[in-house]
């Protein structure tokens, strides 16, 4: 049933073409969860027909990902710090834990937004700790917009390619989310000899 309403959903915002995708995507992006690839691997399929362009929908998808990525920073960054600061000792979460994360996101702020943003499940919610920490926006932005960029490239161009056929979709999908968390792992794995090359 929610599969089937997020479809009629889907459907009615397609009607408003590359401006639904931008609103979905900022929706996808924000503390809403709402899967993108029933957004974006449409989208794509459409492209293959003829009937839109993958610049266009690159570019609507990405920017409502980095509207609603914004939402969620600023959310955290002036509401968040705020709550924790005045209540966060009820939930035993001091106020050096936060400068601890301060320093983190100073140090490891764009490795951690721009992998966040590839890991299902995490990519909506990377945004938070990144404005609870202040993690500069310029820094931010750019790595929000490296990682939501591949991923939006994947989806679309699997509807491009083979958004006819649902059951081969799947098995895509699936096997690329394994194969890209399988590189991020790689990637940090490389990351944190680096650093640690870097200190010795």
């Amino acid at each position: 049933m929610i599969k089937e309403l997020a479809q009629d959903l889907v459907d009615l915002i397609f009607d408003w073409g590359y401006l639904g995708i931008f609103f979905l995507m900022a929706v996808e992006s924000s503390f809403i969860p709402f899967p993108s690839e029933i957004i974006l691997v449409p989208a794509g399929y459409l492209a293959s027909q003829g009937q839109m362009s993958i610049s266009m929908i690159m570019f609507s998808g990405l920017g409502g990902s980095m509207l609603g990525a914004f939402i969620n920073y600023y959310l955290a960054l002036s509401l968040g710090r705020k709550f924790l600061k005045r209540y966060g000792k009820y939930f035993f979460i001091k106020e050096s834990a936060l400068d601890k994360m301060d320093n983190f996101f100073y140090k490891h702020g764009h490795i951690s937004t721009f992998t966040g943003r590839l890991i299902p499940g995490i990519r909506q919610l990377i945004s938070i700790p990144a404005g609870l920490a202040r993690m500069n926006l310029v820094t931010f932005s750019i790595y929000t917009a490296l990682g939501a960029g591949i991923w939006a490239l994947i989806l679309t161009m699997l509807g491009y390619f083979i958004g006819e056929n649902q059951e081969l979709l799947s098995i895509y999908l699936k096997q690329i989310t394994i194969a890209v968390l399988v590189v991020l792992v790689i990637l940090g794995s490389l990351y944190i000899y680096y650093q640690k090359g870097v200190k010795n």
